[in-house]
């Protein structure tokens, strides 16, 4: 028996990827959020992942990577690494050096070793699935019972299992889960599919909305939304206007029939097309913190100031006007405030600290990977034939890189659900940029 184990996970390495993602849902308590590095569950079978596919390669038992892919991921490593020589304080650049290999290189490579045939890449969409339903429920919960984050002066906001110091995790696994359900269902579509398949992802979707909805966090609804239209529209125009309907109805009797989340649902719907007139203090702080990483770029235009540099050079940077934190507030926690370390958009933290060099570096990576699965996904399922139409773990793949993509505009990585974006890439990168194992059984 203890054998067994170590033996299964060679012939079936994607168990350590879904591993990864389940152990998302772990809760990891109250944390400092200023400290330099936060190491949690998800994050060692993560690194489990990395180790266990590089002594794979290194025995030859995993056929080398594809050369695109070597030289995307390089270059993020370059790019971040000259950055941290040329930093303002080089020592302290080092963590951030090693954090962003970890997300955007090595466990996303890890994660393209592993999946070596579609049931891999089912097995991993599955388990985002199953930690979105987790959460689903917590949330759920604490909404309807008012043991959630606070919203509005109202413990209402639903956060899952991570507290409200991480608000956005529980929706961005949410998320997560409900496109996965959403891409699975659509290619379970005709004569070839599984209707039982088909049903129990449509049913799933259909109850993630909720949570979602209770959620109340507009960056998540914004990316989700652009998200499953483009799943839709990928799959079938005609679906994604028949679905757009189905869930202005379902919305309809949700928050106006039942009143589930009612107001504050209609309250920050609203407030997202009040982002350019009358701005709430949490987006004029977002717009401010992008002002203040474009003056620290201009300081520092080609390769940034260093990886960490953001935080450190903040306030010399930012309008007065700037707050000092965002409000945070549970059953946990109590009131505190959280400090606002980075500018809360991906690119924009990017070019103030690694400068042009890094973020051409990323584009390259991140387009490359949108562009691939844009063509890649309308091939027909594997061994199905045309019947089948589209792929859905392919499509997955497409519709959780968008959300990653559209999120990026507004927040950046952080927090516990940071190496779920490691896993999405990886799974983006199986579909864009297939090796030579791909499809292929795993090997025993």
């Amino acid at each position: 028996m203890p054998l067994a184990l170590p033996g299964r996970l060679t012939a079936r390495p994607s168990l350590l990827a879904a591993a990864t993602v389940l152990l998302v849902c772990v809760p990891t308590g109250d944390k400092d959020v200023t400290a330099a590095v936060h190491v949690t569950a998800a994050d060692l079978a993560s690194l489990a992942l990395v180790g266990t596919m590089a002594v794979g390669l290194l025995r030859g038992r995993l056929p080398a990577l594809n050369r695109t892919v070597c030289l995307l991921f390089g270059a993020v490593v370059c790019s971040a690494a000259v950055a941290t020589v040329h930093s303002i304080d080089p020592t302290a650049s080092v963590t951030g050096f090693v954090r962003l290999v970890q997300v955007f290189v090595l466990v996303p490579a890890g994660v393209l070793c592993s999946l070596r045939d579609r049931r891999d890449q089912q097995l991993v969409l599955g388990s985002l699935v199953v930690a979105a339903l987790v959460q689903g429920v917590v949330g759920a919960k604490q909404f309807l019972t008012g043991t959630g984050a606070s919203y509005t002066g109202q413990p209402i906001r639903a956060i899952g299992t991570f507290g409200a110091l991480d608000i956005m995790a529980m929706s961005t696994v949410v998320c997560f889960g409900l496109l996965a359900a959403l891409a699975l269902a659509l290619g379970e579509r005709g004569p070839g599919g599984n209707r039982r398949l088909r049903i129990g992802c449509w049913a799933v979707a259909g109850f993630l909305t909720f949570p979602l909805a209770v959620s109340f966090s507009r960056g998540s609804w914004i990316a989700c939304a652009v998200a499953a239209t483009v799943l839709l529209l990928r799959a079938d125009a005609r679906l994604a206007i028949r679905g757009a309907v189905l869930g202005a109805a379902l919305a309809l009797v949700l928050v106006g029939g039942l009143g589930l989340g009612g107001s504050g649902v209609t309250n920050r719907l609203s407030s997202i097309g009040a982002v350019s007139d009358t701005p709430d203090q949490s987006v004029t702080d977002r717009y401010d913190l992008w002002g203040t990483a474009g003056r620290i770029w201009q300081d520092h235009p080609v390769t940034g100031a260093g990886p960490k540099a953001f935080q450190q050079l903040r306030d010399s940077h930012a309008p007065l006007r700037l707050s000092s934190g965002s409000d945070a507030a549970d059953s946990q926690i109590g009131f505190t405030r959280e400090p606002l370390l980075s500018p809360h958009n991906m690119y924009f933290l990017v070019l103030s600290e690694q400068g042009l060099l890094g973020v051409l570096a990323y584009l390259a990576l991140l387009l490359t990977l949108l562009v691939n699965c844009l063509r890649r996904v309308g091939d027909s399922a594997p061994g199905a034939g045309a019947a089948r139409g589209v792929d859905g773990p392919r499509l997955a793949a497409l519709g959780l890189l968008v959300w990653v993509l559209v999120d990026f505009l507004y927040a950046d990585i952080g927090g516990t659900t940071t190496v779920l974006t490691s896993v999405i890439l990886g799974l983006a990168a199986r579909t864009a940029l297939p090796g030579p194992n791909a499809g292929e059984a795993p090997q025993t």
